[in-house]
């Protein structure tokens, strides 16, 4: 007789992370996991001692999947101009994992101050650090400003099913880019003369 499959925390976790996706984090239970797994609710009830637990293994895959996301070039734009255009088609793409993510509540962190300065931001602010050649400081000045309009814009769309016009946003969130850094650089010019 073939000894039965091991249901791993890596599998239980996967399958939590496609039943969000499809279906809303709401949808993950002990039940619908044990269900795509083919198994019985033991094995996710022994990795996991509530869904609470699971849910948020399930936010941390999902957050390195959106970071993941947001690095990938098409090379139809600028790098940085992508970085905002992937935020928003993964609002487009990924409704229910956009809405886990920024309206759930598991956000490990509780302002944007420490969001910008979450692990998980480490890879986005590099590439816009090298692509703008700014300090560290600026450069996060520059991402909040640009994030809050890309954010908006991506929250409007997943929530509303506003029409994506890729041209229309990328020039929207290259107006914002070149505003962002041209306050940057008027307040650098201001400390200078004071």
């Amino acid at each position: 007789m073939p000894p039965k499959s091991r249901i791993t925390r890596e599998m239980i976790v996967d399958a939590a992370f496609e039943i969000a996706r499809g279906s809303g984090a709401e949808a993950v239970n002990a039940r619908t996991v044990a269900q795509k797994l083919n198994c019985s609710t033991q094995p996710v009830m022994y990795h996991f001692a509530t869904m609470e637990d699971l849910k948020r293994a399930v936010y941390s895959r999902t957050d390195r999947y959106h970071t993941e996301y947001l690095m990938r070039a098409s090379g139809k734009f600028d790098p940085l101009l992508e970085i905002g255009l992937n935020y928003i088609r993964f609002a487009i793409r990924e409704p229910h994992l956009f809405r886990f993510l920024f309206q759930s509540g598991y956000a490990k962190e509780n302002n944007l101050l420490e969001m910008i300065d979450s692990e998980e931001l480490v890879p986005v602010l590099s590439a816009m650090q090298e692509g703008i050649g700014l300090d560290r400081e600026k450069t996060k000045g520059i991402f909040l400003t640009v994030a809050l309009f890309v954010h908006g814009y991506a929250s409007i769309i997943a929530n509303n099913k506003l029409e994506y016009d890729e041209d229309l946003i990328a020039s929207h969130l290259e107006r914002a880019f070149i505003g962002a850094l041209l306050a940057v650089e008027q307040e650098g010019d201001h400390e200078k003369t004071v």
